[in-house]
Order: C-alpha cells, then sequence, then structure tokens
C-alpha cells in the first residue's frame, strides 16, 4: 500500500465550507449566494423539538418557503418521494437540511427528484445523473457523517430492508455550515457512535485502494483530532471547543473518504443497518477493529501510520507491530467511550450474520478494500469475531 510511481487519483472538494460560533445565522446569506430564494428546510422531529429549526427559519426569513420533519433514521424510499413532494409544491428552488447523516440523505435524495422528476429508484449507483441538482445547503446537528461533503447518500428500501447508494457528483451539496452550537445538545451516547462514524471513515479511507496522499493528509489529522477530541465531547457537551474540533474532523474523514473511498467496514455496516436497523456509527465501530485485523497483513504501513498519527509510542517496532498497537488502541478507545464492544451487545442474532456477510458481497464498497474479499465466508469469519 505504499506509493509507487504508477499512482494517479483525482481528488474533488467542491462545497463551501462555512464554521464558527453562530454561523448557522448566515444560512440566508448563503441562499441568496446560490441565486435561490426559496427555501425548503429537511429535518426531522427530534432536532425540531429541539429548537435547532428555528435559527435557520429566522436567518432565511422571507426565503422559507416550507419544512418537511418526519425524517427518520436510516431514511427510505417513502420518506424521500414524499417529501419532495411536498417540496415541489412549495416551490422549492433550494433544500437546507438540518439534522444529521440521513436528514442530509433525505434532502440530497429530494434534490435528485426535484430536478429530475420520475422515481428515486431509477437514480441508484454511480454517476447515473448529467448536470448540477436543486443546490442543496447542510447543517449538521452531529459530528460523524461528514455528509455535508460526500457525493452519495445511503437509502433504505423498508419493504426489502435493503439499504441502496446513490452516488453522483451533482448531489455534493454547495455548502455546509459547521456551527458547534448545533451540536452541543447531542446525547453522550449518540455524541460517541456518530464520532467513531467519522474516525472509521478516515481509518478507512487510508486503507483502500484509492487512497493518495491529500486524502491520506484530510483523514490523518481527522484521526488526530477525533483522538484527542472525541472523549472531551462525550464527557463535556457544553465544550464548543471540543464540539468544533469534532465537526471539523467529521467533515475532513467526509472529504478523505469521498475521495479514496471506505471498504468492508461500511459494506458490513450498511448490510447489519439494511436487516437489523443497527444504528450506522454504532455498527462501524464494534466492526472496526476486527475489519483492521483483516487488512494488516496486506498494509501494515498504513496501520503504523495510524498508530504514529494516535501518538502511540511504537518507537522500535515493527510495521506489524505498530499496526497491531493502533487496533488495539481503536477498541480501547471505544471502550472507554462507553461503545458496546460486541454484536451480540447490540440484539444482533448470531443465526442472522450469514445473511448479513452475503448482503455485505454486493455492497459496492467490498471492491476497494486493500484485501480481495472473494466469498461472504471471508466476511462471515469477521462477522463471527465481532459478535
Amino acid at each position: 500500500m505504499a506509493y509507487d510511481r504508477d499512482l494517479a487519483f483525482v481528488y474533488r472538494q467542491p462545497t463551501k465550507i462555512v464554521y464558527g460560533e453562530g454561523t448557522v445565522n448566515d444560512t440566508g446569506i448563503e441562499v441568496s449566494e446560490l441565486g435561490c430564494s426559496k427555501a425548503f428546510i429537511v429535518t426531522d422531529p427530534g432536532v425540531l423539538e429541539a429548537g435547532l429549526v428555528e435559527p435557520v427559519k429566522k436567518a432565511l426569513g422571507p426565503k422559507f418557503v416550507g419544512i418537511y420533519d418526519r425524517c427518520i433514521q436510516d431514511t427510505g424510499i417513502h420518506i424521500i418521494n414524499e417529501a419532495a413532494e411536498i417540496a415541489r409544491e412549495a416551490g422549492a428552488d433550494c433544500l437546507v437540511s438540518v439534522g444529521g447523516g440521513s436528514v442530509i440523505d433525505t434532502a440530497k435524495g429530494m434534490a435528485i427528484l426535484l430536478k429530475e422528476g420520475g422515481k428515486l429508484e431509477d437514480y441508484s449507483g454511480f454517476q447515473l445523473l448529467s448536470r448540477p441538482q436543486t443546490p442543496h445547503v447542510v447543517i449538521p446537528t452531529t459530528a460523524g457523517t461528514g455528509s455535508e461533503v460526500t457525493m452519495t447518500a445511503v437509502v433504505k428500501d423498508w419493504e426489502k430492508k435493503q439499504k441502496y447508494l446513490f452516488s453522483s457528483n451533482y448531489i455534493i451539496p454547495n455548502v455546509g455550515i459547521l456551527d458547534p452550537r448545533m451540536t452541543e445538545g447531542l446525547p453522550p451516547e449518540l455524541t460517541a457512535t456518530t464520532g467513531m462514524d467519522a474516525f472509521t471513515h478516515a481509518v478507512e479511507a487510508i486503507h483502500t485502494l484509492q487512497a493518495s496522499p491529500i486524502a491520506d493528509a484530510m483523514a490523518l489529522q481527522a484521526i488526530r483530532l477525533i483522538y484527542e477530541y472525541l472523549p472531551r465531547c462525550v464527557e463535556n457537551g457544553s465544550d464548543l471547543v471540543a464540539r468544533g474540533m469534532q465537526m471539523c474532523a467529521a467533515t475532513m474523514a467526509g472529504i478523505a473518504f469521498d475521495n479514496a473511498q471506505v471498504g468492508i467496514p461500511h459494506a458490513l455496516s450498511h448490510s447489519l443497518g439494511g436487516l437489523f436497523g443497527l444504528p450506522h456509527g454504532l455498527a462501524n465501530s464494534i466492526v472496526l477493529p476486527h475489519c483492521m485485523r483483516v487488512n494488516l497483513e496486506e498494509c501494515p504501513d498504513r496501520d503504523a501510520l495510524i498508530a504514529r498519527t494516535m501518538g502511540l509510542d511504537v518507537r522500535g517496532m515493527s510495521d506489524m507491530e505498530a499496526g497491531m498497537a493502533a487496533i488495539e488502541a481503536i477498541a480501547e478507545f471505544t471502550k472507554k467511550l462507553g461503545v458496546p464492544q460486541r454484536l451480540r451487545d447490540v440484539g444482533i442474532p448470531e443465526e442472522g450474520l450469514k445473511d448479513v456477510a452475503e448482503l455485505a458481497m454486493g455492497d459496492g464498497c467490498v471492491v476497494y478494500n486493500p484485501v480481495t474479499i472473494f466469498e461472504s465466508d471471508q466476511l462471515l469469519c469477521v462477522l463471527k469475531e465481532a459478535w
């Protein structure tokens, strides 16, 4: 996995990032700069109840034309179809998503339907769009998914219990407003698991077959910041310095994996979420160390790099030894954050692991993994270790 003379890559980051306390008050300005005048808010009941939508509405003023506030965890095709129709009736020319990854992915799907029409299912896959979609401003209320800067939306078909990827350069949001105050009320357990989602993004980006020096820089800085600041966020949710640095880390990790892609941890997490509703960040946190052990022999230098970034004392160690130290430190890190360690602890039945492995084999993330996955039994072994 070391760089060689045949290295070639494309690095993309079109999203404007606006960071700082109180920057949510600039939402109306950002909408105007996009040439829009009818902004439609997308959110969920929890965010609405927490009062986080009100400052956005105030900032939009007369540009606010409506709201959809019924987003759910693991957004569904039926949700996006319903929300897009409401936004269309309101005459929306811009979407403002206020929430976590599921809310942001809902708005990405809506952006497609508002521009292209038809059924959302028609656009599942990679790079199927041919023009820019409805402008989209993201205001994250968690610090994990990095969806404010990525080209992908993950949407669940609730009838089939399967997750679909919608990936296109044309659904990367136009603006991401990172206001630490918008994450201040996030409970410790959600802070930890969404934070580990970002950590997993960064680790996977360093390992993939599309890893590059620029994406590595983003990923390694994300790892350093999360390792330092996520425990502070969990211990004291009002620590706005820590909250802000965690938001920056999640965005950088999003930029990293959007360019380098992800591997088997995400393939397994998507399937665990699709079949059993396991929250994405929690699934990532549990399977990550076990997946890293599978990949270690293929790219020990990558794990040694992570160890040094985490500040571990690996002097005199081989890359393999340093990599194993990183894996063990990550497992201990999640334990200290209070994140469950085993799939059995979060209600995943052992008899369901085979179905998870088979479903994960069809996930596009598998192809970017440094170790080639030929059959579902390879993934089943990882799941059994995680169980």
